[in-house]
């Protein structure tokens, strides 16, 4: 029997071998020469983390736990709507009223491609670093992401990178905290990918309806506690 400890450095191992050693096949090779679809290009460049949490979690037996794409949410429909849905749908009408063009499919394919890297950073990395302090656990999962990405020339650029996906691990890791849901962290991971000089003022309009979602969402958890609390006390 493999002891627990040694059983989640295993996991990591695996699953960020696999990882990142996809993403070098997709990324820094001609392996994806044949691909002709550009769709389907970019997302098999994002995929390797899911890959490697599938392979790792059958390893070793590992419960995909807590996060689900509905997480805390009692409906799939509420995370959906508003993290994926609403979003795409209001980004690519502003595209079509400022560019005449209208591309839910390009926006979508974003979307996917982030979900494709939580499902490996906020899904399975966070929770199986939950043991260690928590500054401790957002170093890690940003630097590993770092690493991930195979930007390794150290200038001014990618040390701002650095520190772009290390504040991220934190902010991200929050929203993961405080939702559980995939579709949340994906969304909030895309936004980054989608910012142009015309989508800021839709990005922080969207990172405040989620982020008063969010609360609201805590402070109504907080009240069923206390109402329960008093009726057993």
């Amino acid at each position: 029997m493999i002891k627990a400890k040694n059983k989640t450095i295993y996991a990591i191992a695996v699953f960020y071998a696999i990882a990142i050693g996809l993403r070098y096949l997709t990324n820094k090779t001609s392996v994806l020469s044949v691909v002709e679809n550009s769709f389907i290009k970019i997302i098999l460049q994002g995929i390797g983390p899911t890959i490697g949490v599938i392979v790792a979690s059958l390893i070793f037996k590992i419960k995909f736990h807590p996060m689900t794409l509905k997480g805390n949410y009692k409906q799939i429909l509420v995370p959906f709507s508003a993290y994926w849905l609403f979003p795409i749908l209001l980004i690519s009408t502003h595209a079509f009223l400022t560019k005449e063009s209208f591309p839910v499919l390009t926006v979508s394919m974003f979307f996917m491609y982030g979900l494709l890297e939580e499902i490996g950073w906020r899904g399975f990395l966070q929770q199986q670093l939950k043991g260690l302090p928590k500054i401790w656990n957002i170093l890690i999962v940003g630097i590993l992401w770092f690493i991930w990405h195979l930007n390794f020339e150290m200038t001014t650029m990618n040390l701002l990178f650095l520190g772009l996906l290390i504040f991220g691990s934190w902010g991200i890791g929050i929203v993961a905290d405080k939702t559980n849901s995939l579709l949340a962290v994906s969304a909030f991971h895309t936004l980054n990918n989608l910012k142009t000089e015309n989508n800021l003022i839709i990005i922080g309009i969207l990172v405040v309806i989620w982020i008063l979602m969010i609360i609201y969402s805590e402070r109504k958890k907080k009240r069923k506690e206390n109402f329960f609390s008093k009726i057993s006390s």
